[in-house]
């Protein structure tokens, strides 16, 4: 990251940029797993269960 200091000398203007990149930082890896269009469809299925006839 780089020294947002420059731009804005307030850490708690950062903070949710900092929790935001954080968040993306643990979810992004699972959309390159190897596995992860398994994974979309199962979940999609569980959707589809838990919806029932909404889902069409």
């Amino acid at each position: 990251m780089t020294d947002l200091s420059r731009l804005v000398d307030d850490p708690a203007a950062w903070a949710p940029i900092h929790k935001l990149a954080g968040t993306l930082d643990k979810a992004l890896p699972g959309i390159f797993a190897a596995d992860y269009a398994e994974r979309l469809d199962a979940a999609r299925r569980r959707l589809r269960e838990t919806m029932g006839s909404f889902a069409e």
